[in-house]
């Protein structure tokens, strides 16, 4: 019996898998066979639905203390050339501008700024209820709670009751990078470590809280490395339930510390997707994020384990320092289409995974038709029964 044909067999038996079996997978030299196994599972918790939503990414300071080898976004002071923190006014712009077709999520991660007050952070995000009393704020990463604690003395609880009260709903998954000691202290030494990261996410769970949580790949870690990370994030979701979705982030190496090494190819991507979702089976969602990957990576990633895409993001910056070269944001209507043709349901979601919008499965590739019947969009019929008068369906 192979490798993979065994790991199928633990699963059908309602074995759970282990860190040999994760690093097995990774090494399952039949990529395409890897996929459906993950395809499987994502199926039979999603069927055809790939889930996005209208959001957009705020970006307030570059400002910050750590020194990561891997990021080309942060600027280690004030002064320094490209170092750039908004003013509250500029920052509730991002979403005013917005407001004749308004995110229903907006997403704030920053650098590490010694010199704001904290006050500052609470009242960004009162600002953006004023403007939009409905709008989902999902904003800082544990490694910035895990900052602010520290910075403001204050608990991490502390922390985030005020940031709560001022209306913080969730936390992104951001700083999570790898959670091996070694391999951390090497890429970013001068943050919060996995322990201090994860019990940022343990306590926002205890408090009600649902959070994302990521792993960055195709660094200097090793496949056991990953299978480490994924497994720690499946213990702390044995514990507390509240992760929504575990987002794999490709390396990107330019302008950084690392950019001697090279970007992980498209096959990487793949097989970290579909590990992932065969691994984390207490995780509801894995997150293809097409600013990483690339909208055509992503694509192809709702086979191999993926069932949310992310959405449509307006203005990504952290990437786009390290070379990304995707565009800064995609409209709604190219999201419905990447998923459309990717032969899956395109589900318009809120951040909770609660349906806004359901569009039909198209019923063919878009290609078999003329441009003139694409712009049309003819191709997007779907096909229903038709009723004879005795109740009987006919094909139509």
């Amino acid at each position: 019996m192979s490798v993979l044909s065994n790991i199928r067999a633990k699963l059908q038996n309602g074995e759970r898998l282990g860190f040999d079996d994760g690093v097995a997978l990774f090494h399952e030299p039949d990529l395409l066979a890897l996929g459906q196994l993950a395809n499987e599972l994502r199926e039979a918790r999603h069927g055809d639905r790939t889930f996005f939503n209208k959001n957009m990414r705020v970006e307030v300071t570059n400002v910050c203390v750590a020194s990561c080898l891997f990021c080309s976004f942060a600027k280690l002071e004030a002064h320094m050339p490209d170092a750039h923190t908004m003013s509250l006014e500029e920052a509730w712009k991002e979403l005013s501008d917005r407001m004749d077709d308004p995110p229903s999520e907006i997403h704030v991660v920053n650098g590490l700024h010694p010199g704001l007050p904290f006050e500052y952070y609470e009242e960004l995000l009162r600002g953006y209820k004023r403007i939009k009393p409905d709008v989902h704020l999902k904003c800082y990463t544990a490694v910035e709670i895990h900052f602010f604690a520290q910075l403001y003395k204050m608990s991490v609880r502390e922390v985030l009751e005020r940031l709560r009260a001022a209306g913080l709903d969730s936390l992104p998954g951001g700083g999570a990078e790898i959670f091996d000691p070694e391999v951390r202290k090497k890429i970013s030494d001068d943050k919060a470590t996995a322990d201090e990261y994860l019990d940022v996410h343990r306590i926002a769970h205890s408090m009600g809280m649902k959070t994302n949580t990521t792993m960055l790949f195709g660094h200097i870690e090793t496949y056991e490395h990953r299978v480490d990370h994924i497994l720690r994030v499946r213990t702390l979701q044995d514990e507390t339930g509240g992760f929504q979705a575990f987002i794999p982030l490709a390396f990107h190496p330019d302008g950084n510390g690392m950019k001697n090494l090279p970007a992980p190819t498209a096959v990487d991507d793949l097989r970290t997707f579909a590990v992932s979702r065969i691994l984390l089976d207490n995780v509801p969602h894995i997150k293809a994020f097409w600013v990483s990957s690339g909208p055509d990576v992503a694509q192809i990633a709702l086979r191999f384990g993926c069932d949310d895409i992310d959405g449509t993001i307006v203005h990504e910056t952290i990437y786009h320092s390290a070379g990304s070269g995707v565009p800064q944001g995609l409209t709604y209507e190219h999201l419905v289409r990447l998923i459309q043709e990717a032969g899956r349901v395109p589900v318009e979601r809120d951040t909770f995974y609660n349906v806004v919008k359901e569009f039909p499965k198209a019923s063919v590739g878009e290609a078999a038709f003329k441009v003139r019947d694409r712009k049309a969009k003819k191709h997007l019929a779907v096909v229903e029964p038709v009723r004879s008068l005795g109740g009987k369906e006919i094909a139509g």
